[in-house]
């Protein structure tokens, strides 16, 4: 018999997941102030394995303009440096020997609007995600009525369903419009 409380969890689930992912992606955007997160995908090689930038020094903030990077092992200094300079983050670091500083630089007008397209274009692929879980979450509820669901149980579940398909959808355009404030913040 078809579980239809089961089938709105896993639709919940996964609606869920899509929001959690463009939080996520939104912390990684550079907005103009010092963000340790825009560093989590850079990757340095440590003793012949690439291992993530946190796992190999501290990295801190010590004002809202830079970025900190002290490594743990003063040999790996270059290295931390080149996968710095060929990551996406797009900043070169200071190095003065032993600690490596990226300083934020102010976001021009221009690179403001990419970077709120940007946010934007994450959002959208969000929503997609939260509809196309509806969708499925639909198909399965039709077809349940075919196994013994009674017809009242299933339009109660797709009205449960579209309360959830909207508070994911509000939640997204929250999250936008908190990261597009914080962007064309000077």
């Amino acid at each position: 018999m078809f579980d239809v409380k089961q089938c709105l969890n896993d639709s919940e689930k996964r609606m869920k997941s899509s929001v959690k992912h463009l939080e996520e992606t939104l912390s990684r955007i550079r907005a103009g102030k010092a963000n340790v997160e825009i560093l989590d995908e850079v990757r340095v090689e440590s003793y012949g394995t690439m291992m993530p930038l946190n796992q190999v020094s501290a990295i801190t903030t010590p004002d809202a303009r830079t970025i900190a990077i002290k490594p743990w092992d003063k040999h790996m200094i270059k290295a931390i440096e080149k996968a710095i300079i060929n990551s996406n983050v797009g900043i070169m670091p200071d190095n003065n020997g032993e600690v490596l500083r990226l300083t934020i630089p102010p976001l021009t007008e221009e690179r403001r609007k990419e970077l709120a397209k940007q946010c934007n274009k994450e959002g959208e692929t969000a929503r997609v995600g939260v509809r196309n879980v509806r969708r499925e979450a639909l198909e399965k509820l039709k077809k349940s009525i075919k196994d013994g669901v009674s017809e009242d149980n299933e339009k109660d579940a797709e009205a449960d369903l579209q309360k959830l398909h909207d508070k994911y959808i509000k939640e997204i355009d929250a999250l936008l419009k908190e990261k597009d404030k914080e962007i064309m913040t000077v």
